[in-house]
C-alpha cells in the first residue's frame, strides 16, 4: 500500500441558482493496493465484499476509489446482486456476440482467448466508484463483478486506488 496526502484548497464559493459549493481546506490522501482473485471459469465473480474490506483496511472515509483489472480476457462491471438470472442471461448475451467458432484469425491461445478480448472490449476494465461514509456508493441492488471471458478458471489481479479523506486514527 502506497499512501500520500495531498493538501486541497478550494476556491471561493460557487453560486449557480440553488446550489452552493463551500470552500475548504483539506487533506486528501491516497492509497493504493491490489486483490488476487481466483474465478471459476467463465461468469460473475463478485469482489464487493473483498473490495469493501480493503476500502474499511484504509480507513477511507470520503472519496473516489479506481478499480481496475490488468487483464485483457476479464472486465469489471457494476451490476444486478439480487437476481441471478440477471448474470446468466448478460453471459448468454455476451456469448452470442462475440462466438467461440467466430472464424478469427488470433487462435493460438485457444478457441476462447479471442472471443474474450472481444468481450472484455465491450465492458470494462476500469471503474471509478464514489466512495461514501467508507462505504462504495452502490445502489441497493449493484454488486461489483470480475466477469471471467475465458472458459478455465483464472487467477486475475485488481489494481485499487483510492483519493479522499480518511478516518482519523
Amino acid at each position: 500500500m502506497t499512501t500520500a496526502t495531498i493538501a486541497i484548497r478550494a476556491a471561493p464559493p460557487l453560486y449557480s441558482g440553488r446550489a452552493h459549493v463551500r470552500a475548504m481546506s483539506t487533506s486528501l490522501q491516497q492509497s493504493t493496493g491490489r486483490l488476487l482473485i481466483e474465478t471459476a471459469g467463465a461468469g460473475f465473480t463478485d469482489i464487493s465484499r473483498r473490495v469493501s474490506q480493503w476500502l474499511a483496511d484504509q480507513g477511507a472515509r470520503e472519496g473516489l476509489l479506481t478499480v481496475f483489472i490488468r487483464h485483457t480476457s476479464a472486465s469489471l462491471v457494476i451490476q444486478e446482486n439480487a437476481d441471478p438470472d440477471v448474470l446468466r442471461d448478460l453471459m448468454t448475451r455476451l456469448d452470442e456476440l462475440a462466438p467461440e467458432d467466430g472464424n478469427y484469425r488470433h487462435s493460438s491461445e485457444g478457441p476462447d482467448d479471442m472471443p474474450a478480448h472481444i468481450k472484455a472490449m465491450l465492458t470494462a476494465t476500469s471503474l471509478a466508484i464514489p466512495v461514501r461514509a467508507g462505504r462504495m456508493a452502490l445502489g441497493t441492488w449493484q454488486g461489483l463483478y470480475i466477469v471471467e471471458h475465458r472458459a478455465r478458471p483464472h487467477r486475475r489481479e485488481i489494481a485499487l486506488h483510492f483519493i479522499g479523506t480518511l478516518k482519523a486514527d
